[in-house]
């Protein structure tokens, strides 16, 4: 029986890697037909007309609506590409949990390994269906017959339904064997609980995932006139004028920078927090919690006169102690070596006592009788900091500390914008993605694709950073991670 189910193990995978090579970008998925009537319909000319192509894959398809100048066909084209990118992802995952699933033993595992095939041959399916859908839109779109689904399309149709139907009739035997049951019987049983999730569903799709339709501003030059879906799709030169705009050094500044929060803050957070922990005096715990909480509400606006008083060259607080010690003035607002250091100290300065409460409140959770019962076995109060408040705070940093790592290419704009505001002198030390972004904004019209392309930069950063430690952390203790 264990060799008919890795046989069938290998022959499923068989499928999965010949869908796999169909749906890989060297295969044209849509033909173009009628090419003197489709060129004239859309006004493309001699010149254009040598950039396009009579067959497309779904890696190429997104060039015929930048040399057609079709920007209306060029949310469905992206559409295309994701879910090509989503299928050979799903299918080459499956067809490693193919070979791994040889290696294991039977038991309740191979549910979740024909999950993992579910996953991979409905997102084939789902390609090729829609690829035909992007054929009949166009169509209508030129009013006539310019695109047709070439045959690769309809074979990863068929092989994919038929996949996706043997695996269900397997899944179905080893659920009954395991007496697991599938969704719809969780929706049966539990049909009141996912009634509640309604408003919570159509809160995210309205709040988060619609507004990420957006994304699509960075890959076009946006007008008013024709709108997001109708502007003319630019492929990625709003991402090539970043990378002009020394793309390395904005990612540089604004990752060493967040580095040095995120590490030194928490640092500072955790000592300030067991250090307030441990004071018994009443009176000056709570003066000394609510001194350190208080900057975290001083406003930025308030935070630069500050700055300014204390560092201006000709009446600045410190130039004026250092002249009457008979010393020379300092030009801080052009010497961009110290900058660093005072962006660094005042945003430390500021968040300090509000990252202290969520560790304050950690460590008020652990139950005093342990440190009681440590101070019995003669445990000085490193050591019960050491042994037992540190252990306890680790998964509350752990958390914070993937948090933070999702929004390491996200700076502080507020801090360095009115701080260091348009001093170009001190743009080499301190510009970072926000300030830079920002600029572009205000001094070019209608630059909302660069602003959008630097964002979907910066999300997709953080997305890989937060994976990847995520990953790690999970590998030595997967209590601590996120998923």
């Amino acid at each position: 029986m264990k060799n008919r189910w890795i046989s069938g193990n290998r022959w499923i995978s068989g499928i999965s890697a010949f869908i796999l090579i169909f749906s890989l970008p060297f295969m044209n998925w849509i033909k173009v037909v009628n090419l003197v009537s489709l060129f004239s319909r859309i006004g493309v000319t001699k010149e254009m007309a040598g950039d396009l192509l009579t067959g497309y894959s779904l890696y190429n398809l997104l060039s015929f609506v930048q040399y057609a100048n079709q920007g209306v066909l060029g949310l469905p084209a992206m559409v295309l590409l994701i879910l090509m990118a989503a299928a050979i992802y799903f299918n080459v995952a499956f067809i490693i949990r193919t070979f791994m699933a040889g290696r294991n033993g039977r038991g309740k595992g191979e549910l979740s390994y024909l999950a993992a095939a579910k996953c991979a041959f409905l997102f084939s399916f789902i390609t090729a269906l829609a690829t035909i859908a992007f054929v009949i839109f166009s169509n209508i779109r030129f009013k006539m017959t310019g695109f047709l689904p070439s045959a690769v399309v309809f074979i990863v149709l068929a092989i994919s339904l038929a996949a996706y139907i043997y695996i269900k009739i397997l899944e179905k035997k080893e659920r009954e064997k395991y007496r697991e049951h599938g969704l719809l019987v969780e929706l049966k049983r539990n049909w009141v609980l996912f009634v509640m999730l309604i408003p919570t569903f159509i809160y995210f799709m309205i709040n988060n995932y619609l507004p990420m339709l957006g994304v699509y501003f960075a890959f076009t030059s946006f007008n008013f006139r024709d709108g997001l879906w109708s502007s003319p799709f630019t492929g990625f030169k709003n991402f090539e004028f970043l990378i002009k705009a020394d793309l390395f050094r904005l990612t540089k500044n604004t990752v060493l920078y967040n580095v040095v929060f995120i590490g030194i803050g928490n640092v500072l957070q955790i000592i300030f927090a067991i250090l307030v922990s441990r004071v018994t005096v009443k009176w000056f715990k709570k003066t000394s919690q609510t001194l350190m909480f208080m900057p975290y509400f001083v406003s930025f606006v308030i935070l630069k006169v500050i700055v300014y008083n204390v560092f201006e060259y000709q009446y600045g607080l410190i130039n004026n102690i250092i002249t009457g010690f008979g010393g020379d003035r300092i030009d801080f607002y052009n010497t961009p070596s110290y900058w660093p250091f005072l962006i660094t100290f005042f945003y430390l300065w500021k968040n300090i006592g509000y990252g202290m409460v969520v560790y304050l409140a950690t460590i008020m959770g652990i139950d005093n009788e342990i440190y009681e019962a440590a101070r019995v076995d003669g445990a000085n109060d490193l050591q019960q900091i050491w042994y037992i408040t540190l252990p306890h705070i680790k998964p509350t940093f752990i958390i914070l500390l993937l948090y933070a790592l999702g929004s390491i290419m996200k700076g502080q704009f507020e801090l360095f914008y009115q701080l260091i505001g348009n001093n170009g002198v001190l743009f080499n030390a301190t510009d970072i993605f926000d300030t830079y972004v920002y600029r572009i904004t205000m001094t070019q019209p209608l630059s909302i694709g660069l602003g959008t392309a630097a964002g979907l930069y910066q999300s997709l950063f953080g997305f890989l950073i937060i994976v990847l430690v995520n990953y790690v952390v999970k590998k030595r203790n997967p209590e601590y991670a996120l998923f």
